[in-house]
């Protein structure tokens, strides 16, 4: 498939700059793909296409504060974007994107505030694994959140950039579908027969770093970590029907259902083509052109018809990326 196909038009004005308040007052464009409809809502709605014996799955992943400013010895300023811990195998370092990338060595030291930081070693493609005694704590005091370079970075948006649900710290990027979650959604869902499943994905560049190849299938993914506990995975094995609030779900469960493995490294990239095992109903936010994330969801939706969403979402003036509104595609995946 060529990465143009991909491609579609959108104002600049459809780019949301803050969430829907309350959250669960955006708009919920629901895409049958088994019949071909396209129907609008709002996400108020959403327990209304749920019913007894549903799994809906959700990310408790946490963003953390990953963006960092720093300076070289010299002087020269220096933006880190923390990524993953790369575990105690690897010195407790931490993978992170940097910019700019050029003239870092390893070894060379950085100073963010009172603390310092060490870059261990080049990983490639302007990413470092850096090392310091307390990245978590070092983030916290004096790192900013990672709002994606179209959101104005204001108090309000970095305040609003979280999930009600977030509870597992480690993201680089949050889980956009689930913004729209409230609680009165999440217990109305449930009263409607559907059980919660909460899983992990910590998200950083295998999502959100765009596609540069002319040919889809020769982009990599690079790795996130998830956790499929054994609850969630009760839960899923025994449901009739599998919703995944967000693609980071979808991306988990995918993973998990092809290796067997409930906790580990994913280097899934679904595309058209791609059998899906798990997910029934995918909810979504509307993603970059030339995205991972989009042509995931072509793959569950079928190429024509999301694009004609996609079409459509433009023409009635939808919301669009992380703080827009929201989609969900029935009966797509393994029943197209």
């Amino acid at each position: 498939m060529l990465t143009a196909e991909l491609d579609y038009a959108l104002p600049e004005a459809l780019i949301a700059q803050s969430p829907a308040e309350p959250r669960d007052a955006s708009r919920l464009m629901v895409v049958d793909a088994a019949c071909g409809t396209i129907e609008h809502h709002t996400f108020h709605e959403l327990p209304l296409f749920l019913r007894p014996g549903d799994a809906l799955v959700l990310n408790e992943t946490k963003v953390l504060p990953a963006r960092l400013k720093a300076r070289k010895p010299t002087g020269g300023e220096v933006e880190l974007l923390f990524l993953r811990d790369l575990g105690p195998d690897r010195g407790n370092a931490w993978e992170a994107l940097a910019r700019p990338a050029k003239r870092l060595k390893p070894g060379r030291r950085l100073l963010a505030g009172d603390a310092k930081l060490d870059l261990v070693e080049n990983l490639g493609e302007g990413r470092w694994s850096v090392s310091a005694p307390d990245v978590p704590g070092l983030l916290e005091k004096h790192g900013k959140m990672p709002l994606p370079p179209y959101i104005e970075a204001t108090p309000e948006a970095e305040a609003r950039y979280q999930t009600l649900y977030a509870r597992e710290p480690g993201s680089a990027a949050a889980p956009t579908a689930g913004f729209h979650f409230t609680e009165d959604v999440l217990d109305r869902a449930q009263r409607a027969g559907a059980g919660v499943a909460r899983v992990t994905l910590h998200v950083g560049t295998g999502t959100f770093l765009p596609v540069r190849t002319e040919r889809l299938e020769e982009h990599h993914m690079h790795a996130e970590r998830y956790n499929v506990p054994a609850e969630a995975a009760r839960v899923v094995a025994g449901a009739e029907r599998v919703v995944a609030a967000g693609t980071t779900v979808a991306r988990t469960l995918e993973t998990w259902a092809g290796t067997d493995e409930g906790s580990g490294e994913s280097r899934l990239f679904v595309y058209p083509g791609y059998r899906w095992r798990v997910v029934d109903a995918l909810l979504t936010n509307f993603h970059l052109p030339r995205s991972t994330l989009l042509a995931m969801v072509m793959s569950f939706g079928g190429r024509d018809l999301v694009r004609e969403a996609y079409r459509v979402a433009v023409e009635e003036r939808y919301r669009f990326y992380s703080f827009g509104d929201a989609m969900l595609i029935l009966n797509g995946g393994r029943t197209l």
